[in-house]
């Protein structure tokens, strides 16, 4: 199965379709990225602060496919931030994970209190620069956040991985990204499911004999965001998989588009510290 890729703004490719590790427990975790890989998956997002970057590698180790088919994405957590403390944390990442170079590095959150993310984003300058990684982007940052590390570096991210779902859909951010080829990557991307219910959702379900979660995913997709959903099921893995032999009209991403309520699920990156 081929699916779609985005290009990033550094001239790399990325799968748009991923899965996440988020809550996976360690000790399930090389068994959920063999699975994973196995139905079809090319992309697995990870972090430090999940605690389960060993499994991650002891997965990719043992899923059977070569290494430079798989896009690996993990995260700097907050209590690194720093020009030195950050780029140390990126070794202790690759040492984890038993990688020497990641496909995609980024800050976790910005945590504006700390006044550091600045000093992050040029340590990972750095380390893209020493082949430690391939390409760096950043997560849950606000458009100030990046109009500073644009301005104060010159260095685009190339994706910004936000909490993005039907009932918050982060429509300023999406222009900023779009206007600074910037991916955007949904993070949470059905929300915990409270759209699930909703008319718009439902009706587009009914019509095209998928599921709820598969619309919503599918809706992500043609609003042109990378995606990561997360299952630690095999039959979860293929069901989030399987939302490339359909199309949603016009008038359903218009539909969806009126579930907006500014609601999220995590935390404020204004606050998050």
């Amino acid at each position: 199965m081929t699916q779609p890729r985005l290009t990033l703004n550094d001239g790399r490719t990325m799968p748009q379709l991923g899965f996440g590790l988020w809550q996976v427990p360690a000790e399930e975790t090389a068994r959920v990225v063999r699975e994973g890989v196995a139905a079809g998956y090319r992309m697995i997002d990870g972090a430090a602060i999940y605690g389960n970057e060993v499994g991650l590698g002891e997965g990719l180790r043992s899923a059977g496919v070569a290494r430079d088919q798989i896009f690996i994405t993990t995260k700097v957590w907050n209590d690194r931030q720093g020009r030195q403390e950050a780029a140390r944390a990126v070794e202790d990442s690759l040492s984890r994970i038993g990688l020497p170079q990641v496909d995609l590095m980024l800050i976790h959150w910005p945590c504006p209190e700390q006044g550091l993310f600045l000093d992050t984003w040029k340590a990972l300058i750095e380390c893209r620069a020493a082949g430690k990684v391939a390409s760096i982007g950043v997560s849950n940052f606000r458009v100030a956040d990046l109009e500073r590390i644009i301005g104060e570096t010159g260095v685009v991210p190339v994706l910004n991985q936000i909490e993005l779902h039907p009932r918050l859909q982060q429509a300023e951010l999406r222009a900023f990204h779009a206007k600074h080829g910037i991916v955007t990557q949904s993070w949470t991307p059905l929300g915990q499911g409270r759209s699930f219910e909703a008319a718009p959702v439902q009706a587009a379900a009914a019509r095209t004999g998928k599921s709820p979660a598969q619309v919503i995913l599918r809706w992500h997709l043609q609003l042109g965001c990378a995606v990561i959903p997360r299952s630690t099921r095999a039959a979860g893995l293929a069901e989030n998989l399987d939302i490339f032999d359909f199309s949603l009209t016009e008038a359903e991403m218009a539909a969806i588009a009126t579930l907006e309520a500014g609601e999220r699920t995590g935390p404020d990156p204004a606050t998050f510290n």
